[in-house]
């Protein structure tokens, strides 16, 4: 049976060291009284004395259902992550004198990326004495950033880190527009 980390993260009933405590919980008002006496309480009602709060002055105690208390942690943590949007970074390599044929097929290649809603990190790779050639490289992904505004912001100016110069580009927030669809041809038939 897989431990539950969960669980280990609070104590219940007899582990809670703390004279007195403030309980809460559904039903009642939330006061302060004795740990003996909220351990009777919640032992009255069938269920948990969790501690919630240990730093606050008095502890904050929680009178509940353990096992359904750390369903409840449990479900909104897998609601929390379905929620989250996960971005991948797609790359894009480029030499200094890259021509314009490889470049256009790059280009579009990173439009669909953003339309996607992936973050594009391009870069010039300098080998060797081509470093002599950074002007060109800095100019390739300049024109990069411009032709691609449309679909995405750029979030750097290039950076040249050892032989890479690089820059990242993240999508529109509105979603990229789309192609406009070519006006449809009606067939007269007569």
């Amino acid at each position: 049976m897989k431990k539950d980390n969960l669980s280990d993260q609070y104590q219940i009933n007899d582990e809670i060291r703390a004279r007195e405590v403030r309980i809460v919980g559904e039903g009642f008002e939330p006061k302060v009284v004795s740990l003996r006496e909220a351990l009777k309480i919640a032992d009255d009602m069938e269920l948990d004395l969790v501690l919630i709060s240990p730093n606050a002055v008095p502890p904050v105690c929680r009178i509940v259902d353990f096992s359904k208390f750390i369903y409840q942690l449990k479900k909104k943590q897998k609601e929390a992550k379905a929620k989250q949007v996960k971005i991948d970074v797609k790359e894009i390599r480029f030499g200094p004198q890259t021509d314009d044929h490889d470049y256009n097929f790059k280009l579009k290649h990173a439009m669909g990326f953003l339309q996607n809603g992936d973050k594009v990190k391009a870069y010039v790779f300098f080998r060797g004495r081509s470093i002599l050639f950074k002007e060109q490289g800095e100019a390739i992904l300049a024109r990069f950033a411009k032709d691609l505004e449309e679909y995405g912001k750029q979030e750097q100016t290039p950076i040249l880190e050892g032989k890479r110069m690089t820059i990242f580009i993240s999508p529109k927030k509105g979603g990229a527009p789309k192609k406009a669809d070519a006006p449809k041809q009606e067939d007269n038939k007569e």
